[in-house]
């Protein structure tokens, strides 16, 4: 697993946070309050399916302020709709005792453990680039796509994903291996941040390698 804590009869717990990006007169990054909560639940969602669990509830912490419920609920709802999947219960708390000058909101997700595979010789490809901050509003093209990973997992294409973040690509794969990154996609930096998971490690089986270009398209490649 990743960053997911696991208890009980498979239950996964995994969650993400953003601090000053929203639309507060202080926040560093302008993003619209339902673009920030996307963002965080598409990696609480990759984490999610990198444990091999299907969410079955969200949790909103709301730093920002009550008016900002309903456009952080939305982006979370969105995330969900992008995947192809409904969203599970929403709840949540907000701080209103005190007014924040930047914004700032996390989402965890509770889900249920519904997929495990050894990948015993399988290779390793990324999908997507990183970007962070305003690069991920304005090059939209090269995020990975949370609809391509979910049918490339539902339908066995992949069988296994593992989210890039903020530590960049040779970071993870590191973490994830125990070995050192030799081989990277041209053009990837492999230690620029990945910022909300915008770049995805997948698990392909030799055989499904092709068809698996053809599914996740131009920004693709092998690592090892």
């Amino acid at each position: 697993m990743r960053n997911s804590l696991r208890f009980g009869d498979g239950l996964i717990v995994t969650t993400d946070n953003s601090g000053g990006i929203g639309m507060k007169p202080e926040d560093p990054v302008r993003a619209s309050d339902e673009t920030v909560a996307y963002f965080s639940a598409r990696v609480a969602l990759l984490e999610q399916w990198a444990a091999g669990a299907d969410p079955k509830a969200v949790i909103i912490h709301n730093f920002t302020g009550s008016g900002s419920w309903d456009a952080y609920s939305e982006g979370v709802r969105r995330a969900f709709f992008e995947s192809g999947a409904d969203a599970p219960p929403i709840s949540g708390s907000t701080e209103t005792n005190m007014d924040m000058v930047q914004s700032a909101v996390a989402v965890t997700m509770i889900g249920k453990t519904s997929r495990l595979a050894d990948g015993a010789g399988e290779n390793w490809f990324l999908y997507g680039r990183p970007l962070v901050g305003e690069a991920v509003l304005n090059e939209r093209g090269k995020v990975a796509r949370l609809d391509q990973v979910k049918k490339a997992l539902d339908a066995g294409l992949a069988s296994a994903v593992w989210p890039v973040g903020s530590g960049g690509l040779a970071r993870e794969w590191e973490r994830m291996t125990g070995r050192t990154l030799s081989q990277w996609p041209a053009g990837v930096d492999p230690a620029a941040s990945a910022g909300p998971s915008t770049a995805v490690l997948v698990r392909i089986a030799p055989e499904a390698e092709k068809q698996a270009g053809e599914h996740f398209g131009e920004f693709f490649g092998r690592v090892k």
